[in-house]
């Protein structure tokens, strides 16, 4: 398995928190919360990943090299912003394996990513969607599902509990090439928005916590989440205590 890590994010909204890195290298539990992610793939096979780096890149490079372990490590640098979508399909081009997830570098979501792929693949479709159920689902807006496939998504702001993205993608690695966008466009809004009924992209649901270190309240709280860190071979956080979470419902 191949994946993609957007790790350009500049990180504004943590600077009263953080130092002036890159948000993927924002310490978490005393580590770049990016080792994290990579952690993850790691223990669950992945051979290769490729971090897509535009602010400050040369710092990312520094603290991860080439290599993390046993995962081969690329770089896909951005001369300017690209939005979520330019950066995928620059990065997809240094990519070999004909399916390749997409990862954002500021959020975290446990999941099984060798059975997300199986589905995938035995369905034979072009993009599979992570999907997570959270508590309050306001800051993130909505995925409406019917099956097994996404049919739409609801606007920011309403309260409760609720079916989100959580912002890892599994599809073809040319599927940004097939059509026509301009060099900077974000992937959420311009592709999987607007291209739904044609992409009819596969859920996938990620049965554990999601975090996104985006913002302080959540910031702060990942250091109690990965305070064990590194993380289980299946991507589990591991905390005394703890209770598994129940999978989500999809409806």
């Amino acid at each position: 398995m191949q994946a993609i890590v957007l790790a350009g994010g500049l990180g504004t909204r943590l600077r009263g928190v953080v130092a002036d890195l890159p948000k993927p290298l924002a310490p978490v539990a005393g580590q770049p919360f990016l080792a994290i992610l990579l952690e993850q793939l790691r223990a669950q096979g992945f051979a290769s990943a490729v971090l897509s780096v535009g602010y400050r890149h040369e710092l990312i490079r520094e603290a991860f090299g080439d290599r993390f372990g046993g995962l081969a490590i690329d770089y896909a640098v951005e001369d300017r912003p690209l939005g979520t979508g330019g950066a995928i399909r620059l990065a997809a081009r240094a990519c070999s394996e004909a399916d390749v997830f997409v990862l954002n570098g500021d959020s975290y979501v446990e999941l099984d990513f060798v059975q997300m792929y199986g589905r995938h693949r035995e369905t034979g479709v072009s993009l599979t969607v992570c999907a997570v159920e959270v508590a309050d689902a306001a800051r993130y807006g909505r995925v409406v599902v019917e099956g097994s496939r996404i049919v739409g998504f609801s606007e920011k702001g309403t309260a409760g509990r609720g079916l989100i993205n959580a912002g890892v993608y599994l599809m073809r690695r040319n599927l940004l090439e097939e059509v026509t966008l301009p060099d900077a466009f974000s992937f959420e809004e311009e592709v999987l928005a607007v291209r739904l009924g044609q992409l009819r992209p596969l859920v996938y649901p990620g049965h554990g916590r999601f975090i996104d270190i985006g913002v302080p309240d959540d910031y702060a709280r990942a250091q109690v989440l990965f305070r064990d860190w590194p993380v289980g071979t299946r991507g589990r956080l591991q905390e005394e205590n703890d209770e598994p979470p129940a999978d989500p419902q999809l409806h």
